[in-house]
């Protein structure tokens, strides 16, 4: 367990284990939630895109700001907003305009929501493994 905490201590790592298992969590959700003027395939490539286009910033360039760990708040504010109203935003300007905007716009919002929730359990798990 030491080993792959220390392996998800890389940045670059953490990216490539965490992206498909946070696209694993998110593209269900939008599957199920997304309106129905978004065919499926549509909502697959939201699950896929939106997370790639903010999940580096969260995992690689917040963190040169906000150490995770040591100010972990102040992390959580800037890289959780930037990832639910960017995602938002990017959704709105890729796929309007959108018959059902709340409904859509929710979605997306809680697809992400889902995804840090599991993020901060797996964060909590690890901080009581490691003392």
């Amino acid at each position: 367990m030491q080993d792959f905490l220390r392996l998800l201590a890389d940045p670059w790592m953490f990216l490539l284990i965490g992206y498909p298992i946070t696209v694993a969590i998110e593209t269900p959700i939008l599957c199920v939630l997304l309106s129905k003027q978004h065919p499926l395939s549509r909502r697959i490539l939201a699950g896929l895109w939106l997370t790639a286009c903010t999940y580096p910033l969260v995992v690689l360039v917040i963190p040169s700001f906000y150490d995770p760990g040591e100010e972990r708040l102040a992390y959580l504010l800037v890289a959780e907003s930037i990832a639910h109203f960017g995602e938002c935003l990017l959704f709105w300007i890729a796929f309007g305009p959108l018959q059902n905007f709340w409904r859509d716009m929710a979605a997306v919002f809680l697809a992400n929501l889902a995804s840090f929730g599991a993020g901060e359990l797996v964060y909590f798990l690890v901080q009581r493994v490691n003392g």
